[in-house]
C-alpha cells in the first residue's frame, strides 16, 4: 500500500469533520460525521486504501482496506 493514499475521517477543531488524504487535509469540512465518512469511503475506493475512520476522542472507531489488504482474511 505504499503508492495508495490512505484516507483519515476525523473530526475539525472548531467543529465538523474532515478527511486527510495522504496526510493532507482536503478543503471541504462536512457538518456530520455520516457525509464525511461517505465521502471519505469513496476516496478510499478510488486510491485502493485503507480507511481510518476516528472518534470526537480521537479513538479509532473503525477501519477498512479497500484496495491491496496485505492480510487479507483466509476463506
Amino acid at each position: 500500500m505504499a503508492n495508495h493514499k490512505n484516507v483519515f475521517t476525523h473530526p475539525k477543531s472548531g467543529g465538523g469533520w474532515v478527511n486527510s488524504v495522504g496526510g493532507k487535509e482536503r478543503p471541504v469540512v462536512h457538518r456530520t460525521k455520516e457525509v464525511a465518512v461517505g465521502v471519505g469511503r469513496s476516496i478510499a475506493r478510488e486510491e485502493k486504501s485503507e480507511h481510518t475512520i476516528t472518534r470526537r476522542d480521537g479513538v479509532i472507531s473503525e477501519k477498512n482496506s479497500y484496495g491491496r489488504d496485505p492480510f487479507p482474511p483466509k476463506g
